[in-house]
């Protein structure tokens, strides 16, 4: 057999042990459609370099210094562990930003149904965070010196998007709990303040993926406008309570939560922010300002 063609199917087979977790060397034959046999004699070399363990788990750092045989680019900073899981972590994005795209969507609609839905959502990003925490605690385990503060920082990142999903659910959970839409003058400032702090964890995240430290200037503007549409909003909603009843309880309760959904835009903006920060630490050594964010801007 050409070398390229068992060099392929030798890829498979580590594909499959490193993202399927495949219990037996049965399961890896049947998947690719070859023998068992065949599995065995291509694994055998890899079991006596070390690069296999007990054959069905992959020691990441030996695996990225043979994987030169493949012929695959790969950055002078990542390992095979890293790959999966930043493919966690986009996909995680993905997934809050939708999630986020749901929550907006009934705020816009005053749906009830929709907004169930997003918050739904919420668990499937916390089990995702949990996924990639798991998947971080594995690495660490097979080779606990290795690249460690990095592999430690995708924790992080899980758990600022954790938090994104968070404050989407606080924007699902206002048109669940409350009995009024939102004001056509107030909603113009949330439809700005969604947009922007949508973009910035899509600016950040793209960062972090793709080592894009130059998207700084971008998310830093979009911050400003984030802010400024705050105080305004904030103003509005102000001037609104001011000329209700006071006995009218259901309306005070009303523009108290449309403040926090003013607060949760303004807080997926600082995350964005802080994954940055993250970034710009891990990719260009810059320092991260211990100052949490909202707190820096006072």
């Amino acid at each position: 057999m050409a070398k390229k063609t068992k060099n392929t199917t030798l890829k498979s087979i580590l594909d499959i042990i490193l993202y399927e977790n495949p219990s037996t060397q049965d399961e890896i034959a049947e998947k690719l459609g070859i023998t068992r046999r065949y599995v065995t004699k291509l694994l055998q070399p890899l079991v006596k370099q070390g690069v296999v363990r007990r054959v069905y788990i992959l020691d990441l750092k030996k695996y990225e210094e043979f994987s030169e045989v493949f012929e695959e680019e790969k950055t002078s900073r990542e390992y095979a562990g890293t790959y999966l899981i930043k493919d966690m972590l986009k996909n995680m994005a993905n997934h809050v930003c939708k999630q986020l795209d749901m929550s907006y969507e009934a705020l816009a609609n005053y749906n009830i149904e929709l907004a169930d839905e997003a918050l739904k959502m919420d668990y499937t990003t916390n089990n995702m965070h949990e996924k990639v925490r798991s998947s971080v605690d594995m690495i660490i385990s097979i080779n606990p010196y290795s690249e460690f503060s990095k592999t430690m920082v995708f924790n992080e990142i899980a758990y600022d998007l954790e938090r994104i999903g968070d404050y989407s659910g606080h924007i699902a959970n206002f048109v669940v709990k409350e009995a009024y839409e939102v004001d056509p003058e107030i909603f113009k400032y949330l439809d700005k303040m969604f947009k922007t702090s949508k973009k910035m964890v899509e600016y950040s995240m793209e960062a972090f993926l793709n080592e894009k430290v130059s998207l700084k200037d971008q998310i830093m503007d979009h911050e400003e406008t984030v802010h400024d549409l705050q105080r305004k909003a904030l103003n509005n909603i102000a001037n609104q309570m001011a000329e209700t009843i006071f006995e009218d309880k259901d309306r005070s309760t009303y523009y108290l939560s449309l403040s926090r959904i003013v607060k949760a835009f303004e807080r997926i903006g600082d995350i964005s922010i802080e994954i940055l920060d993250t970034t710009r630490e891990l990719y260009s050594n810059i320092p991260r300002n211990t100052t949490p964010e909202r707190f820096r801007r006072r």
